[in-house]
């Protein structure tokens, strides 16, 4: 029987109006990887605020005993002392900083006030080779891809003699090979008796390295088992939604009308090269009641072909043309697309979607202000309408709209987004992966919004790195490598294997 590292126990914390953690427990034993599960907003993320000392100790109650002792956690110095790291889901990295700065930064070999760079140089070579990096310690953080910053704040968690490293959301924004390298990494460390706590919605990944897996659900944690024991990935969902979900995907009867958008011969060449053509001369179509996915892996240019439709937002030397409703229309800036019926739901939600430090209402109104102003005044009472219709329709999780969007779980941020771009009216909706970093719970929610869209007779495009999730909403399917489509079938003849192959073979 493994020694217990840690225990939490009845946790609960509070927010003005809000009880974030109820209760909660945990239990973490010396050398494993333990994943915690939930829905956005459950808690888990509060959780682990907590016990690093985001949180206080005297902001919470309950107690966290550590390595055979209680521990009072006064900010997140005092918890990486004692060998409790946590890298969270949005990096802390300065780009324009080096590795080696960056990887030693507040922790710096320095004698006297001067900086041994040769020394730490040498330990940055050193850290890099534990995470499977090779690049140099002087390159600078923002000429790496997000893979290999994640592995880099791996081993800025190595430079501080990790014991426990936490890890939110770790492969949310990685592309499935670097998925695979970040948790081939985990088992290594975890050969090596680092103790590893991994937040994630991935229960694919989870199943690969967790040894336990607790889930909590609105703020109380609500089972706990190893993994070993043979629990299926339908068990872990419903504990984390609190309702069986055999069909992960809502059932819709599509009724697909006729063409509303049509694209051809569309090319666009590089924002910054402009020799290089990154987009080939693509042809497709959207109908009302159709549900349109874009297959590929990353980099085959689909956000570039997205945002290139969407007011030509990316790219330069733009050439084809857009038809919607059977008229050409002008997209060349972001405010015609719009007012020709198009919207455009970003990957990036936190960077191009929202102004996280302002609130849902006048996030929700932003993109289309006129319909709530009167002349050059802005309506407040009628943008608090809105704003509230949308809360209610979408179910977002909110005590008002007078809330900042940052203090939102991912889903809830996800619909406001859906919501700003739905008050627009659009024909066609492009949705650039629209469920990414959320739980399967308000994944659910979204999907059923999107089908809700296609019944009103909208066109929507699906942009998805997840292969299932295509298969399981879309009623037909373009298949994308290397800036052009190299294949479109029904959904219903689409396979994961059939599309693999089309991009593998061009």
């Amino acid at each position: 029987m493994q020694d217990m590292l840690l225990e939490m126990r009845s946790i609960t914390k509070t927010f003005p109006g809000v009880k974030a953690l109820d209760e909660v427990s945990l239990k973490v034993r010396a050398g494993e990887i333990h994943a915690i599960c939930g829905e956005n907003g459950a808690g888990k993320s509060t959780l682990m605020k907590v016990l690093s000392g985001v949180y206080p100790a005297g902001s919470y109650e309950g107690e966290i005993h550590y390595d055979g002792s209680v521990a009072a956690f006064r900010n997140i110095s005092d918890s990486e002392k004692r060998g409790i790291i946590i890298i969270h889901q949005e990096l802390a990295l300065v780009p324009l900083l080096s590795i080696a700065e960056n990887l030693f930064l507040g922790n710096e070999n320095a004698n006297k006030g001067v900086i041994d760079w040769r020394e730490t140089n040498h330990r940055t070579e050193s850290l890099l080779r534990k995470v499977g990096l090779s690049d140099a310690p002087t390159t600078l953080v923002d000429k790496l891809g997000v893979g290999k910053q994640q592995l880099v704040e791996i081993a800025k968690a190595l430079a501080k003699d990790v014991r426990l490293l936490i890890l939110d959301e770790p492969t949310s924004a990685l592309s499935e090979s670097d998925s695979q390298t970040l948790l081939d990494l985990m088992l290594e460390l975890k050969a090596q008796g680092i103790t590893q706590i991994i937040i994630s919605h991935k229960l694919n990944e989870i199943r690969k390295i967790a040894d336990t897996v607790t889930v909590i659900r609105d703020g109380q944690s609500v089972s706990s088992f190893d993994t070993t024991d043979g629990i299926t990935e339908d068990r872990i969902v419903r504990d984390m939604v609190g309702r069986s979900m055999e069909n992960r995907y809502p059932v819709r009867t599509p009724k697909i009308g006729e063409r509303i958008m049509r694209v051809t011969n569309w090319s666009v060449h590089h924002p910054e090269h402009a020799n290089r053509r990154v987009i080939h001369d693509i042809d497709f179509d959207v109908r009302a009641g159709e549900v349109v996915g874009i297959a590929g892996l990353m980099g085959a240019g689909r956000t570039e072909l997205a945002m290139s439709i969407f007011g030509k937002s990316w790219g330069q030397g733009i050439s084809g043309q857009i038809e919607m409703n059977g008229k050409p229309v002008d997209v060349s800036t972001v405010s015609r697309a719009i007012a020709n019926g198009l919207a455009y739901v970003t990957e990036d939600r936190k960077s191009l979607g929202l102004i996280l430090d302002d609130t849902i209402q006048r996030n929700i109104t932003l993109a289309n202000l006129r319909e709530v102003s009167n002349g050059v005044v802005l309506n407040e009472h009628a943008e608090t309408r809105v704003a509230e219709k949308y809360r209610t329709d979408l179910a977002i999780r909110t005590p008002g709209v007078f809330q900042k969007v940052g203090n939102l779980s991912g889903g809830n941020q996800q619909k406001v987004v859906l919501s700003k771009w739905l008050f627009t009216a659009p024909e066609v909706l492009i949705l650039d992966e629209p469920t990414r970093g959320i739980d399967v719970g308000a994944k659910y929610e979204i999907y059923g919004l999107i089908n809700d869209l296609a019944a009103a007779g909208k066109g929507v495009v699906m942009i998805s790195s997840e292969m299932p999730e295509l298969l399981g909403m879309c009623d037909r399917i373009y298949v994308m490598n290397e800036g052009a489509f190299v294949g479109e079938m029904p959904a219903k003849e689409a396979s994961q294997e059939r599309i693999m192959s089309l991009i593998v073979n061009h």
